[in-house]
């Protein structure tokens, strides 16, 4: 069907890489039953018959419907940090870091901002009560990871003299939250549409510029 085949094309990056098709097939049909039926009503039998797998092959490949959950937005995350993946802090090259962190904001946005993704976070949140699992999963498994990945590479640029003093961790929560501001609320309750790509570019350099002001390397400040 259509419909399957156009699930399955944007949870292609669900199977983290992995080239299995198999794997792919599992990850889409999981999604696309989650989003009918609710994570708590979802059944591994039905994701199993839409996947065309046998139930022994998927829970082979995932031990629960969490983990599959877990595998779409670790996956998602994991495109997120890829410019931080492909730079890494070079000594005297201050420009490259804002840069890096330009990219980095656009790619965030850019991913977040999906309506797959934004489902995630609605499925989340409407099943807070019955299973509270899924919003530690998404937490863990997006925030929380990239922003241990950014404050690690920020931690590096310090190392090279590139960003000034401060704890990485809170300079990377500092960059996120001007990233954002509220943004994630305003499409999650639908009073807004997505972000265009000039938008998001111009969110992401706003954030770099002030982030890069605040905690700008010593002997840039005279």
């Amino acid at each position: 069907m259509a419909g399957k085949k156009a699930v399955t094309a944007r949870l292609r990056p669900g199977a983290e890489g992995s080239g299995d098709p198999t794997r792919e097939r599992v990850l889409a049909a999981a999604f696309a039953v989650f989003r009918k039926r609710g994570f708590s009503d979802a059944t591994t039998l039905e994701i199993a018959r839409r996947a065309q797998v046998s139930k022994r092959e998927l829970y082979a490949l995932f031990g629960s419907k969490q983990a599959m959950l877990a595998a779409c937005i670790r996956a998602r995350a994991s495109r997120m940090r890829q410019p931080l993946e492909l730079a890494a802090p070079v000594p005297g090259r201050g420009e490259a870091v804002a840069a890096t962190l330009v990219e980095l904001g656009s790619s965030i946005l850019r991913v977040a901002c999906h309506p797959d993704v934004l489902a995630v976070h609605r499925l989340a949140i409407a099943e807070t009560e019955r299973a509270p699992a899924i919003a530690r999963t998404l937490d863990s498994n997006g925030r929380e990871a990239n922003h241990a990945a950014l404050a690690a590479w920020l931690a590096k640029a310090q190392a090279q003299g590139l960003i000034g003093a401060g704890d990485p961790a809170a300079i990377a929560a500092h960059f996120l939250a001007l990233l954002w501001g509220g943004l994630l609320i305003q499409l999650l309750l639908r009073v807004r549409e997505a972000p265009t790509p000039d938008e998001i570019e111009a969110r992401a350099r706003a954030a770099t510029e002030a982030v890069l002001t605040l905690y700008a390397p010593p002997r840039a400040r005279h």
